[in-house]
């Protein structure tokens, strides 16, 4: 049986896998135009980055550790800039996360999560 610690840490690999997944999906088949021009999937975007953020706050040391190649200081950052000074939170920010950045997050959430990452993420 895992251990209370245990399950938070695969909650929060869990929420940063699907939250990462999901602001992909919103974005498929838009240009980065389209995406500015677009405040419903720009929010929605910019919501699944919040909780991405928060979750990896949760996780803390070998977690973060067994994979330097993230920058979890900026990831876990980028969560008070959405929430406390989301006036000045570009489109084309955004757009760079889920287009770049968003790509090492998955994969190690994947190899976190093992076999329990395969779900299928389509926006409803």
């Amino acid at each position: 049986m895992p251990s209370e610690a245990d399950r938070k840490e695969r909650l929060a690999w869990r929420a940063i896998f699907d939250n990462a997944l999901l602001a992909q999906a919103f974005c498929q088949g838009m240009t980065a135009e389209a995406f500015a021009a677009d405040r419903k999937t720009f929010y929605a975007v910019t919501r699944c980055l919040e909780i991405v953020s928060e979750a990896a706050r949760r996780l803390r040391g070998p977690q973060q550790a067994d994979y330097p190649n993230i920058r979890w200081r900026q990831i876990e950052d980028s969560g008070n800039v959405f929430r406390h000074v989301y006036q000045n939170v570009a489109e084309s920010r955004v757009w760079l996360i889920v287009h770049g950045e968003l790509s090492d997050l998955i994969s190690a959430a994947r190899a976190a999560l093992g076999d329990e990452a395969q779900r299928q993420h389509i926006p409803k």
